[in-house]
């Protein structure tokens, strides 16, 4: 039985693990001569078992094949380890999902930029970061009085889930982010320690400080650019067929326009609509740039970086902050559905987006909760009456203007920009969760 990878692959650790507890003979083909990722995978022979090319993937020595990592560990378990009873299976089957959509997603958008094989974006690390919070929180509940998450010894479960919170005990979760999850933790270590863990994985050695996106590293795993005497050859190379390009374009130009009378009747309506007014063509020209803002909020730190450059080109007169609440707090029920209405409401205002930016959060638990949040809007006014299209939601929130020059207002500006803080205005409501309009 041959396993199809290339080294350091966590999903073919998973069949790796299985094969260990099972007993299965298996050989694994991650180097040269007998495997070589990106040639071998894409030859027609590969090809022919594998039509997605991807790895790893698996392939009997009486010929059957399968593709798709959690299937092949599946494969090389044994009946225990599937789960002996329909209940322990469909358990086994849930964390095995469970890791799939609630895990590797988050995880993949946090530690690949510091691996340097993904760019590095702050909004969606700090998403992430929260995500990952929850899949702990999770765990951390069921784990309270359990050593393996279903019976009583290691099951597919257990592999599936471990394989893939590897890199991030490896890479990112340091002590402190760590501490709140201490049966997390204790199952990880146990999970690792296990003969059939060490004997794929070695040593596994947890992180001891947050890695950070790696630059040089991102610039060097990606494909290098033409130079600039290629630029020039591929230049020339085309004028010709530029040249040809540019006589027809002149030959369509002075053909005649279409008479009104092809226009359909929509085309027609479309045509007469005047066009739409700029609710804030009567102010003036304002010095601070809101995309410049945007771009720096989501790529550098928010306190050192993101926070100093708001409060140095902020425009005093040409925008005003606007502290947010939701109305009806005791209608709100599970915190995910709170998030969804941020959701909603941010997709409404989409035209907003150009001349405004906010930090709206939930805070609190599962039907004990509120939405609360800072807004930085174009003008003096509420931007929302300013069109229709944007005046749907805002009625269910009190605004409360806030002085800029405020201590108040600053500590406010810092927490929501940074979602850390005290936020002392929201009583024992801890944050939960938050979305960036912008």
């Amino acid at each position: 039985m041959t396993l199809y990878t290339y080294p350091e692959n966590w999903r073919a650790f998973k069949a790796q693990i299985a094969a260990q507890y099972s007993g299965a003979r298996l050989k694994v083909a991650s180097s040269s001569p007998a495997f070589t990722f990106g040639q071998t995978n894409r030859t027609p022979e590969f090809l022919k078992n594998f039509p997605l090319g991807k790895v790893p993937a698996y392939q009997g020595d009486d010929g059957f094949c399968l593709f798709e990592s959690n299937a092949i560990a599946h494969y090389l378990s044994n009946e225990a380890m599937r789960g002996a009873t329909p209940q322990a299976a469909a358990q086994v089957m849930q964390w095995v999902s469970f890791a799939d959509s609630e895990i590797i997603p988050p995880a993949s958008a946090w530690v690949f930029p510091t691996l340097g094989i993904m760019q590095f974006n702050k909004q969606a690390t700090e998403q992430a970061k929260e995500d990952v919070k929850r899949a702990l929180a999770l765990l951390n509940q069921h784990l309270i009085t359990r050593t393996f998450l279903v019976g009583e010894r290691v099951s597919l479960a257990d592999i599936t889930v471990a394989c893939s919170m590897l890199w991030l005990y490896k890479q990112v979760l340091e002590p402190s982010f760590r501490q709140p999850y201490p049966n997390v933790t204790r199952w990880f270590v146990t999970c690792v320690n296990q003969p059939q863990f060490k004997a794929v994985l070695g040593e596994v050695k947890l992180c001891e400080k947050m890695s950070q996106f790696d630059a040089k590293k991102f610039a060097e795993i990606q494909p290098k650019k033409d130079t600039p005497a290629k630029k020039e050859k591929a230049a020339k190379e085309s004028k010709p067929q530029e040249k040809k390009e540019k006589k027809e374009k002149k030959k369509e130009e002075k053909k005649p326009a279409p008479e009104d009378d092809d226009m359909d009747a929509s085309e027609a309506a479309l045509a007469a609509e005047p066009k739409a007014k700029d609710p804030f063509g009567h102010l003036p020209k304002s010095p601070f740039v809101m995309d410049e803002f945007k771009k720096v909020y989501s790529n550098e730190a928010t306190e050192e970086v993101a926070i100093p450059f708001f409060w140095e080109r902020f425009d005093r007169e040409g925008y005003s902050i606007w502290f947010s609440e939701y109305k009806y707090s005791d209608e709100l029920q599970l915190c995910f559905m709170s998030s969804n209405l941020i959701g909603g409401m941010f997709q409404r205002l989409e035209k907003l987006r150009k001349n405004a930016f906010a930090s709206v959060i939930v805070s609190g638990v599962d039907n004990n909760n509120t939405i609360t949040g800072i807004w930085i809007m174009r003008g003096q006014e509420l931007a929302f009456t300013l069109s229709k299209d944007w005046d749907t939601d805002y009625e269910s929130y009190s605004w409360t203007k806030l002085d800029p020059d405020s201590e108040k207002c600053k500590t406010l500006v810092k927490e929501y920009f940074a979602w850390e803080g005290e936020f002392k205005h929201l009583g024992d409501k801890k944050f939960n969760s938050g979305k960036i309009f912008k």
